[in-house]
C-alpha cells in the first residue's frame, strides 16, 4: 500500500473512491434482496456487529513462547526419527516414506497387503487406503503416525514461528466470515482453529500459547451444541426429554438402540452410540459408520435404522431437509442462513448423495455457528461495557478463549456462562463449560 501511494497516488485514490461508490450504489438493492431472502436479521444483528469483535480479536492476538515452540519442534523431530527407524525395521529396508511410489511398492509388492490399486504413477497410499490396512500390519499404524507428526512439525512447530510478531511476541490470525458455506468462521495466516487435539503430542502444541503476565486463560466450550440444535430443530420428544433431564445422551442412546438397561450399558456400547449420534448430524451412511466403528456395513446400517426408530422425529426432520433442498435448491439455518445445494439435482449419484448429506447437516451446523457468533458479540460487548481488562482473543468453532485478568476471573467466568447459555433459547438447555489455565493446553 505504501509503495502504491508513492508510485501512483492519484490512481490509488481514484480506485478507492470507485470502490466506495460501488458499495453505496449497491446497498439499496442488496438490502432489498436480503429482506426478500429473510436474511436481513442475520446480516444486521449478527454478521455486521461481529466485524468489530473480530477486529479487536485480530488486533489483540495471542502470545506465543517462542523458545517453547522450538523445544516442541525438537521433540517432534526426535519422535519422527524414532518412528522412521521402526518403519524401516518392519519393512526390512530403508526407503523414502514420503514417496507414494516407494511406499506402495513396500506395502503391496513386498508385504503383499490387500486393497492395492495401481495407477499410472504407482499404488495409491492415500489416508483412506491406509485406514483400510490399519489392522494388516503394525507398519501401517506407524506410517499414519509418521504423517501426522510430519504435518505437525511443518505446519505448526516450524510454520507458526514465522507468524510471531517481533514487536509483541503474538500471533495475529485473520478470521474470515464469508468463506465457509455453513457460516462457521475460518482462521488463516495462520489457521489457529485447526490446532490438533486427537494425538497427545499434537495437543501439546497448545502449551506454547500463554497469557501475558498477570492474566490467565479461561476457555469456554459448548457441550454437544450440534446435537442440542438437532433436538430443537427436529422436535423429537425423546431427544428433548433426555437433554432436559441432563442425561448422558450417548448412554441414553445406547440403552435405547441396543435395548440394554441404562445402568448396564458398556463403554463400547456408549462409544458406538456416540459415533452414531454425531454421525447422524453429518448424514453418515452405513459405509461411513462401518469404517468408523470397524464393523460390517450391514451392522452399521442396523445401528442407523435402530437410531431412527428410537428418535423418529429426527428421521422425519432429516427427510424434510432433503425434500426442502430439492424443492427450493437450498436449506436454511434457524437464523435464516442459506446454503445452496445444486448437488441435489446432479446427474451423478455420488454427487446427489453428497448433496443429501449437506442438506441434513448445514441447517444444524449453520445454526450452531450463528449461536456462537451471537455469544461472541455479547461477551465482547459486556467486557467493554464493564471496562474490564480481560479480552476475547480466539474462537475455535464451539469454543471461546478469553485472556482474563487475574482480578476478574470470577466475573468473567460468570459472564461467559451467562452469555453463552442464553445466546439462543432452544427447546433444550445450552451448556457451556468454563476451564482455567496458565496455557491454552491447561485451559482446554
Amino acid at each position: 500500500m505504501e509503495s502504491a501511494f508513492a508510485d501512483k497516488e492519484e490512481e490509488l485514490i481514484q480506485y478507492a473512491c470507485y470502490c466506495a461508490l460501488v458499495n453505496v450504489r449497491a446497498y439499496p438493492d442488496l438490502l432489498q434482496e436480503l429482506k426478500r431472502m429473510k436474511s436481513f436479521h442475520l446480516f444486521e444483528d449478527i454478521e455486521m456487529p461481529l466485524l468489530f469483535t473480530l477486529y479487536d480479536m485480530e488486533k489483540q492476538g495471542i502470545f506465543v513462547k517462542r523458545e517453547a515452540l522450538h523445544e516442541y519442534a525438537l521433540k517432534l523431530g526426535e519422535r519422527i526419527a524414532g518412528v522412521e527407524q521402526e518403519i524401516y525395521e518392519r519393512a526390512g529396508e530403508t526407503f523414502n516414506i514420503n514417496s507414494p511410489k516407494q511406499l506402495g511398492t513396500i506395502l503391496f509388492e513386498k508385504m503383499r497387503m490387500p486393497y492395492g490399486k495401481k495407477t499410472k504413477t504407482g499404488y495409491s497410499t492415500s489416508a483412506e487406503v491406509l485406514e483400510k490396512l490399519r489392522f494388516e500390519d503394525p507398519i501401517v499404524e506407524l506410517i499414519l503416525e509418521y504423517r501426522q507428526l510430519a504435518k505437525l512439525k511443518s505446519t505448526y512447530a516450524d510454520g507458526l514461528d514465522s507468524y510471531i510478531e517481533e514487536k509483541d511476541g503474538r500471533i495475529h490470525t485473520t478470521f474470515n466470515q464469508n468463506i465457509t458455506a455453513t457460516g462457521r468462521l475460518s482462521s488463516t495466516e495462520p489457521n489457529l482453529q485447526n490446532i490438533p487435539i486427537r494425538m497427545e503430542l499434537g495437543r501439546q502444541i497448545r502449551k506454547v500459547f500463554v497469557p501475558e503476565e498477570g492474566y490467565v486463560f479461561l476457555d469456554a466450550d459448548y457441550s454437544q451444541i450440534e446435537l442440542r440444535v438437532l433436538a430443537h430443530m427436529s422436535g423429537d420428544e425423546r431427544l428433548i426429554e433426555a437433554y432436559r433431564e441432563n442425561a448422558d445422551i450417548h448412554r441414553t442412546t445406547a440403552a435405547l438402540v441396543f435395548h440394554t438397561p441404562y445402568e448396564e450399558v458398556t463403554e463400547l456400547q456408549r462409544r458406538n452410540a456416540k459415533a452414531v449420534n454425531f454421525g447422524i448430524v453429518y448424514g453418515i451412511s452405513g459405509f461411513g459408520l462401518s469404517r468408523d466403528l470397524n464393523i460390517s456395513k450391514k451392522q452399521a446400517e442396523e445401528y442407523i435404522e435402530d437410531y431412527f426408530a428410537t428418535y423418529p422425529g429426527v428421521k422425519e426432520f432429516m427427510d424434510s431437509l432433503v425434500a426442502e433442498g430439492r424443492s427450493k435448491g437450498y436449506v436454511t439455518s434457524l437464523f435464516g442462513r442459506r446454503r445452496p445445494i445444486p448437488e441435489l439435482s446432479a446427474k451423478n449419484f455420488m454427487q446427489r448423495q453428497f448433496g443429501e448429506r449437506i442438506a441434513m447437516n448445514s441447517p444444524i451446523q449453520g445454526t450452531a455457528a450463528d449461536i456462537i457468533k451471537i455469544a461472541m458479540i455479547r461477551v465482547a460487548k459486556r467486557l467493554k461495557a464493564n471496562q474490564m481488562q480481560s479480552r476475547l482473543i480466539l474462537q475455535i468453532h464451539d469454543e471461546l478463549l478469553i485472556e482474563t485478568h487475574k482480578d476478574e476471573i470470577e466475573e468473567v467466568t460468570q459472564l461467559l456462562e451467562e452469555e453463552m447459555v442464553h445466546a439462543c433459547e432452544l427447546a433444550v438447555p445450552l451448556i457451556a463449560e468454563v476451564k482455567k489455565g496458565n496455557s491454552w493446553y491447561e485451559a482446554k
